[in-house]
């Protein structure tokens, strides 16, 4: 198996400009997901809203996003990855913008989902295109997506935390300034894309759900992302800390997370197997958010940060089973699956508020492990779906990458 931490050619590290811009780009993408995150409780006071309604701007972004996700391949077959690149990244930066000036929390919940809509653009099709004209095939590619994701979840909070000590809404016009950093980078970098052959229609990720093994890997992601968001979103108010000190935690969450997901998941999933490592590292992310919901404040800071690590793991094994575990086009399968998963993000901001409210604040994350028991029970249940025809798909997608390569 070869290393894709090589510095030789078709290793992690030599990748095209186009490649770098893109990633470079992904990385403020992400950014904007755990950016709000030191400051969810400075939000509440500056516009008076109560815990439940900052949510909202979780479940606003996240909700768009999901639907989105059926038009990012109707987009970009039509006017290629580049352009729905720049649209995706232009939406951000005017939204981003936009949510800074808020003078209340619907219009920023509304602003978010206009960020929303942007990121899922940009995010969709950003993997597309890296795993299109990375070099070194769709490992590599799958790595260096994954690293600028960790690498933007855990710069995210540090940037809401300094820029969010002086003003609530610095944080946004940060992220709108970055955004158009990045607009002109991919711009400057990135040829455009060849188009598919077929355009793709706003069902066909739809139609590709059903494959059982793509319809699984996303029904469990579905579970886990409920856990997932259930610690992004709601226990920054657990946590109850400065933003300086909660982007401290979570900038150390995302440090576990890119570590885990980049370094850690490859070795285990080549010693161990990805399926076998997916269900342990969701027994083990239960086990971690229940004592997070039952310990006191340090215990509570540490089992933060270690999530990370678990959260880490499950992102890089369930992305590559998305993309893998079909025959469908990747951009097709990702849109399907992203489609389902990004429902549930949409769902814990705003669902673990509300059982706090109806019952205590060690319930939701009673709720937390259970859904992420629940993602690991169908990752046992649906083993042979998951598995099925995967040599055959690898040798089909290996092919796939080195038509890629020459194409590039």
């Amino acid at each position: 198996m070869d290393d894709p931490f090589d510095a030789g050619a078709g290793g992690l590290l030599r990748q095209p400009k186009a490649v770098w811009a893109t990633a470079g780009a992904s990385v403020v993408a992400f950014m904007g997901i755990g950016l709000v995150d030191p400051i969810l409780p400075s939000i509440a006071q500056g516009l008076h809203a109560t815990t439940s309604q900052v949510s909202l701007l979780f479940t606003s972004y996240f909700l768009i996003t999901a639907v989105a996700m059926l038009l990012t391949g109707f987009v970009s077959s039509r006017i290629g990855g580049r352009r729905t690149l720049l649209l995706g990244l232009a939406f951000v930066v005017v939204f981003a913008g936009l949510a800074g000036t808020s003078g209340s929390v619907a219009q920023l919940v509304g602003f978010r989902a206009g960020w929303g809509l942007g990121n899922a653009l940009f995010v969709s099709t950003a993997l597309a295109v890296i795993v299109g004209a990375a070099a070194g095939g769709s490992a590599a590619a799958i790595l260096l997506y994954e690293s600028a994701l960790g690498l933007g979840m855990a710069c995210g909070p540090l940037l809401g935390a300094v820029l969010g000590n002086l003003s609530w809404r610095y944080p946004f016009f940060g992220t709108a300034t970055l955004m158009a950093i990045g607009f002109l980078c991919i711009t400057a970098f990135l040829k455009e894309q060849p188009k598919p052959a077929r355009r793709t229609s706003v069902l066909d990720p739809i139609r590709a759900l059903g494959h059982g093994g793509l319809a699984s890997a996303a029904v469990s992601a579905f579970f886990y992302n409920y856990t997932f968001f259930t610690v992004l979103a709601f226990t920054p108010f657990v946590l109850d800390m400065t933003p300086y000190r909660s982007g401290a935690v979570f900038f150390a969450w995302g440090v576990l997370l890119a570590v885990f997901s980049v370094i850690v998941a490859p070795r285990m999933q080549a010693r161990f197997g990805s399926l076998k490592v997916l269900g342990g590292s969701l027994v083990l992310l239960a086990a971690d958010v229940l004592v997070l919901g039952y310990g006191n404040h340090t215990t509570a800071v540490v089992c933060t940060v270690l999530s990370g690590a678990f959260i880490g793991v499950n992102n890089t094994v369930y992305t590559e089973l998305a993309l893998g575990v079909s025959d469908a086009p990747r951009p097709v399968a990702s849109a399907g699956y992203n489609f389902v998963r990004w429902f549930a993000a949409a769902a814990a901001p705003y669902f673990a508020p509300k059982i706090e409210e109806w019952t205590d604040i060690h319930i939701p994350f009673v709720v937390a492990a259970l859904t992420a028991l629940a993602g690991a029970a169908v990752v046992a249940v649906r083993r042979e779906a998951l598995t099925h025809d995967a040599e055959e798909l690898e040798v089909a997608h290996a092919t796939e990458d080195g038509v890629n390569a020459l194409a590039n």
